[in-house]
């Protein structure tokens, strides 16, 4: 891999013009407990008590997921809870909504995974306060390079604890990731991989529907969403994400369909030097399985 400046990314904050912001001092560390007005997108699905999936609030009326987390679910007893890094948790900070609308993408197949993704209306709008802030999302035009770190966040609902956790992780290239999975998944343009060659650190469990994150500046942008994998932390079996920046016009669609809220225009692109394009060599299949 050739280290190199890739271009920036964009952000279709068409949601919200102040998205991806902490509004606390809390500090990021690596697979461990998640400290309060950390990660105050995050949200988590219940039903009749029990949380089973994850979500990242992405305006005042609007969750983000993954599609399988919902497909079986009914809407009239489903609850998001926001505001919190312990699931139930006694905390003025916390906030349950119920859902009015369920927003599949149409094209999701719930055996290949491909489309893996869902918006939840939330039954009216929340309050943003310090701990319960909107993220930004990746647009179209969004260049993730391989080696990029990111960070995952989930409650990890078989766990012990119903602490949200933290975890870095790495992005893996497309053609990386479908050596991996060559002969299990097929890995589509509307997935994104990310994890170590190892197995040392994943997403989980639990934590389907919840956001794969990179930083921006000082705006946390929103680049997958927790989607499939083999097991959890296994050797050679990176976490598999839905690419958000593929559904930029979808979601747009949604929302000027739906006449929630006015559109804002996103940031201005930067101008790239031609000495600041990416090129990354990933080898082929036999060598990356190898190292």
């Amino acid at each position: 891999i050739t280290c190199c400046i890739c271009p920036f990314l964009l952000i279709f904050s068409s949601l919200l013009s102040e998205c991806g912001r902490l509004t606390t001092n809390t500090r990021i560390i690596g697979g461990l407990d998640a400290y309060l007005g950390m990660w105050p997108w995050q949200a988590s699905l219940h039903q009749n008590g029990f949380a089973f999936c994850g979500g990242s609030l992405i305006s005042h009326q609007w969750v983000l997921t993954a599609a399988h987390c919902v497909t079986w679910y009914d809407l009239f007893v489903t609850e998001v809870q926001l505001g919190t890094v312990e699931l139930d948790a006694v905390s003025p900070h916390r906030v349950n909504l119920r859902l009015a609308q369920i927003i599949c993408h149409p094209a999701y197949d719930s055996e290949t995974f491909n489309n893996d993704i869902c918006l939840l209306r939330l039954s009216k709008p929340v309050k943003f306060t310090k701990y319960i802030q909107p993220i930004c999302l990746a647009s179209e035009t969004s260049d993730i390079h391989d080696g990029k770190k990111a960070w995952v966040t989930g409650f990890a609902t078989g766990s012990s604890s119903n602490k949200l956790k933290e975890v870095d992780v790495p992005i893996i290239g497309r053609k990386r990731c479908r050596c991996y999975y060559k002969q299990t998944a097929s890995i589509t343009d509307n997935m994104i991989c990310a994890g170590y060659f190892d197995g040392r650190k994943d997403s989980c469990q639990g934590d389907s529907g919840g956001p794969l994150m990179i930083k921006k500046g000082r705006k946390w942008v929103q680049a997958g969403i927790v989607s499939m994998g083999e097991g959890c932390a296994l050797p050679l079996s990176p976490g598999v994400y839905t690419r958000v920046s593929q559904y930029e016009t979808w979601i747009k669609d949604m929302f000027v369909r739906l006449q929630t809220q006015p559109l804002i225009k996103e940031p201005a692109v930067m101008a790239l030097k031609a000495s600041d394009t990416c090129q990354v060599s990933l080898g082929d299949c036999q060598a990356v399985l190898s190292f």
